[in-house]
């Protein structure tokens, strides 16, 4: 049995049918996709966190190779910019930066080549042990510290920031290098948004023999003798062989704590989380040409402004022009769960401080979305307190976006973490085979030829 059903989830489901086990997932909201989940504008489905891939990101497209739909792959020129001191930036190239006239000239010398050195560093592990900030005092200067990075992670991060580790800043820089040529960013989408690959996912997995059941939570698990044999839901418990679980490491905290020594219930509470509020707003014109866009002006409670159809064409959208704005923050911070109007009137004002020509007739619709926990805090040792997949009960794994290291979440890296995770508990159910297992199912035939399934059923 697999618990959750966001791109983690459903990448593991997935691949179990591929070894030859037939999967039950569970998913407590009423759709898949998790953090990826969508929502309804005009004609079609839109995610309700700001989503795309980089160029680079090989797990999710071999996947999508692998059920025939790569054509449904679109990737399109993207544009990156900050905004300070009451003015717009862009930050695309290596030539923006050098024209980015907040910074000194020396300043941005050595701004850009810190950002070569990080983007070409190998070896990461030195930078457990460091925050960010002190690695861009260091790398960057001070004044580059000051207006460039610290607002970005006190956006972020807020009264953590100084804790966030030096790795998670290195890797962002990786991952936007790696997806820059020299005309600057390219990302990828698929048609019909990520709602429409969990879809086709799901249905790979029900054709393999698998089932999807939604709105189904787990709230419990059944232990026989440091085994689990039954996930316990609203209605009922489901019998398993094996479950792989993938919520965040607190809601898979609060099942397993009954049953499981203390010490590691202490591991899994050791790691912290920030939740979000995305507001999308439906515009009836454009904010600005650049796709995303960095605010470094602490009087902006807002970490960016993501002009998605900066990126996807209006088109999509029956000509609206969709914006994101995203706030991390605690959960108990009184603006989480304040009422959606709330959060709107508060934002709007905001946004007009930098978009003059926004008004009220401007704001064709609004929505407002939460995630408990959409961040884990990379802070210093972070990796040594990284549970493993295998947990003290000897047939739960456990595999999440915390486990997602060096790496920071994204859906590539969760296909990626799903699939590896699934090939071990199906080895592990190989030697102690389940009950009524099943072979495969062919793999979800029709398959692009060179890229079948990875494995084969026994």
């Amino acid at each position: 049995m697999v618990i959750g059903g966001g791109y983690c989830g459903l990448a593991a489901a997935y691949q179990l049918g591929c070894e030859g086990v037939r999967v039950t997932l569970i998913e407590r909201d009423e759709e898949l996709g998790g953090l990826a989940g969508s929502f309804a504008v005009a004609d079609t489905r839109l995610e309700k966190f700001y989503h795309h891939w980089f160029s680079h990101d090989v797990e999710i497209m071999r996947l999508i190779a692998e059920l025939g739909l790569s054509g449904n792959v679109v990737t399109r020129a993207s544009s990156v910019g900050a905004y300070y001191a009451h003015n717009l930036f862009k930050l695309s190239t290596p030539l923006d930066l050098l024209r980015f006239k907040p910074l000194p000239l020396i300043d941005r010398a050595r701004l850009a080549l810190f950002i070569l050195r990080a983007r070409g560093l190998k070896d990461w592990r030195h930078l457990e042990d460091r925050t960010a900030g002190e690695w861009i005092r260091q790398m960057g200067g001070e004044r580059s510290y000051q207006v460039l990075w610290e607002p970005l992670l006190r956006g972020k991060f807020g009264e953590l920031a100084d804790d966030v580790a030096a790795v998670w800043l290195w890797n962002k820089l990786k991952l936007r290098g790696r997806s820059r040529s020299k005309g600057g960013e390219r990302l990828c989408y698929f048609r019909g948004g990520f709602a429409a690959l969990a879809d086709a996912i799901a249905d790979a997995i029900r054709r393999q023999g698998g089932e999807i059941l939604t709105g189904v939570a787990a709230r419990g698990l059944e232990v026989e003798q440091g085994r689990v044999v039954g996930v316990v839901t609203d209605g009922q418990t489901l019998a398993a062989d094996a479950v792989l679980a993938t919520p965040a490491l607190p809601i898979v905290t609060e099942l397993v704590s009954p049953h499981v020594p203390s010490d590691y219930v202490e591991r899994l509470r050791s790691i912290r989380y920030l939740a979000n509020i995305c507001v999308v707003l439906e515009l009836s014109h454009s904010l600005s040409e650049t796709y995303w866009l960095n605010v470094n002006d602490p009087g902006f409670p807002f970490i960016a402004v993501i002009e998605h159809t900066r990126f996807e064409p209006t088109a999509t959208y029956a000509g609206r022009h969709i914006v994101y704005l995203s706030k991390y923050l605690p959960a108990s911070d009184p603006l989480y769960g304040a009422p959606d109007a709330d959060i709107v009137a508060f934002t709007l004002p905001h946004l007009r401080r930098m978009f003059p020509k926004l008004d009220a007739k401007s704001v064709l619709a609004s929505h407002v979305w939460r995630a408990d926990y959409a961040q884990p805090l990379v802070d210093r040792g972070y990796r040594r307190r990284i549970p493993a997949l295998r947990t003290p009960l000897e047939n739960l794994s456990l595999v999440t976006m915390a486990q997602i290291y060096p790496e920071d979440r994204g859906t590539n890296y969760a296909v990626r973490q799903g699939r590896q995770a699934a090939r071990q508990v199906a080895e592990t159910l190989r030697r102690r085979p389940p009950r009524g297992a099943e072979r495969a199912l062919d793999c979800n035939r029709p398959l692009v030829a060179a890229e079948s399934c990875e494995t084969s059923a026994p």
